[in-house]
């Protein structure tokens, strides 16, 4: 593996945005260290959600349908950690390799919907998002309002139930596998981004490229791929993640 950390311009960098520029499908799979920059914490870190609300207490499927109004705390806090935030420098960099046709899709964990927002397209997310909200008995879904985060739990226009995220909760099957499976079955190139890539099954990712003969690009700040990573690039990832962008977009 090796190493370029932010400031570093050197040979390494080069060699990885030429070997970027020759992927015949170049893929990003995200997690929440790409949107700490845009404000979000990573709700696994000390002081995250998770500490606050036991995930499998507020949000799980179960838990969900025993006590609606109990799970909209976390949801309550869910809407206000993201409602208003904006795309980071790294969430802008791949919008701008993907217009540049050197970056096939992305696969996020994020529920944050702030690779759309920088202008990326293909977005599968894996767990879903908090913009929107679903009726689990009507099959109703429809955008959010920064208001169905504040007051009382907003119930489905169409029969009375009460709405949910349109996340995925424990319990609940994760979405786009499909089209995931096809995405990187042709992948040649994966960015792992702001992710540790430990839970499934999203951390099979990089192992299925790896096996199908790919390279494994790591961004994070401390390296969490070594024995699988051509190259990781550690540190901020507002500084790395442009550096490279930047790397990319000029490599001949």
């Amino acid at each position: 593996m090796k190493t370029i950390r932010p400031g570093d311009d050197g040979a390494f960098l080069r060699e990885a945005a030429k070997k970027f520029r020759q992927a015949k499908q170049a893929v990003a799979l995200t997690g929440a260290g790409i949107s700490v920059a845009s404000g979000i914490p990573d709700f696994r870190s000390p002081g995250g959600l998770w500490s606050m609300y036991a995930p499998q207490e507020y949000c799980a499927l179960d838990a969900f349908y025993a006590n609606p109004e109990k799970t909209w705390k976390l949801f309550r806090e869910l809407g206000a950690s993201l409602f208003d935030k904006k795309p980071s420098a790294a969430h802008r960099t791949l919008a701008e390799l993907e217009t540049a046709k050197l970056l096939r899709g992305i696969v996020t964990q994020n529920i944050d919907c702030l690779h759309q927002a920088a202008g990326s397209s293909q977005v599968l997310e894996i767990h879903g998002d908090h913009f929107h909200l679903q009726c689990l008995s009507c099959g109703y879904l429809g955008a959010a309002k920064a208001a169905d985060f504040h007051g009382s739990m907003p119930r489905c226009p169409h029969c009375g139930q009460a709405l949910k995220p349109n996340i995925v909760l424990f319990g609940e099957t994760v979405r786009a596998l499909d089209a995931i499976q096809s995405l990187i079955a042709a992948c040649d190139l994966l960015l792992v981004i702001g992710t540790s890539a430990k839970v499934y099954p999203a951390a099979a990712l990089p192992t299925i490229v790896r096996q199908q003969g790919g390279l494994i690009y790591e961004f994070n700040l401390e390296p969490a791929l070594s024995t699988i990573s051509e190259y990781c690039f550690q540190g901020d990832l507002t500084d790395t993640m442009s550096r490279f962008g930047q790397a990319a977009l000029e490599a001949a």
